[in-house]
């Protein structure tokens, strides 16, 4: 009878840690993207947001914890919500092609730069009278360049 009761102890335990584990991977998961568009792709703040969002509910979860007596605060289970936004940020950083986005980046440099046709001196100004928005050729850059970048 004891052995079961440990048994049943142990699993809760681990369970609890585990669904700690996936609650950090999801709000580090949020926390990524949302540091991923406003860094527009920063490697290391995409991290700091996986890391960021999971500390936040960590702490979050924990301090409710905390009001309720028979669970109290656990260092444990604070430790497993961060590791869990560690992982997705480890992960999202593993599966993202670093060069390819670089390279993405300098040919839009380049073909912006080479084709922007706006003489010196003036400035270029854009008529919403027909009440549709101008392309991007109508901008000045070639629709050949956003072909490659596809």
């Amino acid at each position: 009878m004891l052995v079961l009761v440990c048994a049943k102890g142990n699993s809760q335990v681990d369970q609890d840690k585990a669904l700690h584990f996936l609650g950090g991977n999801l709000y580090g998961l949020a926390g990524a993207g949302i540091a991923k568009q406003i860094s527009k792709g920063n490697r290391w703040w995409t991290f700091a947001g996986a890391i960021g969002g999971s500390t936040l509910i960590g702490l979050g979860k924990e301090a409710v914890d905390a009001g309720q007596r028979p669970n109290g605060w656990d260092n444990d289970d604070l430790l497993a919500t961060i590791l869990g936004g560690a992982t997705i940020g480890v992960t999202i950083d593993l599966f993202t092609n670093h060069k390819k986005k670089k390279q993405r980046d300098k040919k839009l440099a380049a073909a912006e730069v080479s084709t922007l046709r706006i003489s010196p001196g003036t400035t270029p100004s854009l008529d919403f009278k027909t009440g549709e928005l101008p392309s991007m050729t109508e901008l000045g850059l070639s629709a050949s360049v956003f072909d490659e970048l596809r």
